[in-house]
């Protein structure tokens, strides 16, 4: 190690919130990375490139690649006291370069989250419509493809849209240690639970086995093709929740004492079983029922609807899933709304109570348009593929490229045992930053080359 490490680290003082424990942090990490990505893609994703076949290549990548990614964000949001546009601005401080660049390139991960969040507010409301038919009874007998359609529709969900928002609005008022950390130590750990019981529910249905050997058997051809390589490594980066926003506006939450890395292998490990358990229900439920475990978005809203009607008890297990599926939602939407609430409270005269206020209905009054499926789809696309990856690569270099590198090492080995060391800088700055720029480039391709959308 080389240089003077710069100490331009905020204390964690009374007026900062924190999270209580390292336990509180992780499972609200995990809570995170427990959307859309994990439950609504990763399921498709095995289902299109051959169950055990894509599994290989997405363990590979969770631990060479998204564990390093965790590490940085955290240890970049708690060496610097803030999210993306503090953070990075103190990095320009340490280089000694304009703190102004800094806080300009911050807000390109900041309107990332924000963008995400407005839309997936829309998606989680769509969730929580469908937790409330399960629970009355009416998800039994409404046809789930014409259902389906009409609560995507304009406006087809808008009271529901509303709820999702009130809900995660009341979360973030209470802050960080008592909202945040709380609800997701409820949340997660009740989230495999309820997986866990819906899951021997399916293995006893006849026709599981098959889905089950689908999963656990690879088909070696696909491994052949790069086109799994590709979605596997796209699916691993981005299903961590690594957007140079989320986890680093987490990470300036933590305490000093606290080991990031061993939290980091902690969050990879919960978040890939997560993904792997959720796979394990839904494909060996589309075989059992005949139905397509690749056939795309509609898996969980309409292919799940209608396995759940096929089913003995699926009224209970309905409620189940869909419970499970709800929470998942909520945990990583109150993450998505941290960052702008958090800039909005650090940059600005507001308190934490105003911010949420003001962003929320912000992206409630923005997202009304996009309250069709299409439109929100086309606004996910837009932030997802262009504006969340970059901000990913923007937080990866300046971490590893224009800090200081002591300041780096000192910052990730805080609460470790042992010391990271030039070889960690070293894979960090030339792997990691440079599998980050090729994922964001190779995404570019399949979408506007390939036409084949998002690798992630």
């Amino acid at each position: 190690m080389s240089g003077k490490s710069p100490k331009i680290q905020p204390e964690l003082t009374g007026k900062r919130d924190q999270f209580k424990t390292r336990l509180g942090f992780v499972l609200a990490a995990v809570g995170s990375t427990l959307g859309m990505g994990d439950i609504w893609l990763f399921p498709y994703r095995v289902g299109q490139f051959g169950g055990a076949a894509f599994l290989i290549p997405y363990f590979i990548f969770v631990a060479f690649i998204g564990y390093i990614g965790i590490v940085e964000e955290t240890s970049f949001g708690r060496g610097t006291r803030s999210g993306p546009i503090g953070a990075f601005s103190h990095a320009m401080v340490q280089a000694k370069k304009n703190p102004a660049v800094g806080k300009a390139l911050g807000f390109i991960p900041t309107i990332g989250s924000f963008g995400i969040a407005t839309g997936y507010t829309i998606v989680v409301g769509w969730i929580l419509r469908y937790t409330w038919v399960s629970i009355t009874g009416a998800l039994m007998t409404n046809p789930s493809g014409p259902f389906f359609g009409a609560i995507t529709g304009s406006m087809g969900s808008l009271p529901w849209h509303a709820i999702a928002m009130v809900i995660t609005a009341f979360i973030l008022i209470k802050g960080v240690a008592r909202g945040i950390e709380v609800v997701n130590k409820f949340m997660v750990p009740l989230i495999y639970v309820l997986f866990i019981i819906f899951g021997i529910r399916i293995f006893t249905v006849p026709g599981s086995l098959e889905g089950l050997k689908f999963m656990v058997k690879p088909d070696f051809s696909k491994l052949g093709e790069i086109r799994t390589w590709v979605f596997a490594l796209g699916q691993a980066f981005f299903s961590l929740s690594l957007g140079g926003s989320g986890t680093i506006i987490y990470g300036s939450y933590l305490a000093d004492k606290e080991n990031v890395r061993k939290s980091a292998r902690e969050i990879s490990v919960l978040d890939t079983l997560a993904s792997v358990m959720v796979a394990f229900l839904i494909i060996p439920a589309a075989f059992a029922y005949g139905k397509d475990p690749a056939a795309g978005p509609p898996l969980l809203f309409i292919t799940m609807t209608e396995v759940l009607q096929s089913m003995p008890g699926g009224r209970i297990f309905s409620v189940l899933f869909f419970v499970a599926v709800a929470f998942a939602g909520l945990t990583s939407l109150i993450n998505l709304f941290e960052t702008p609430i958090a800039a909005a409270h650090q940059h600005t005269k507001l308190s934490r109570t105003s911010s949420v206020l003001a962003v929320c209905a912000a992206a409630f009054v923005i997202g009304l348009p996009f309250e069709n499926a299409d439109m929100m789809g086309q606004l996910m696309d837009i932030v997802s593929i262009y504006i969340n990856p970059l901000g990913a690569v923007i937080a990866a270099v300046i971490f590893f490229w224009v800090c200081n590198k002591k300041w780096v090492l000192d910052e990730v080995s805080k609460g470790s045992p042992k010391p990271a060391g030039e070889g960690f800088h070293n894979y960090g700055k030339y792997i990691f930053c440079g599998v980050s720029v090729l994922i964001y480039l190779i995404n570019l391709y399949f979408v506007l080359v390939l036409k084949q959308g998002s690798i992630g």
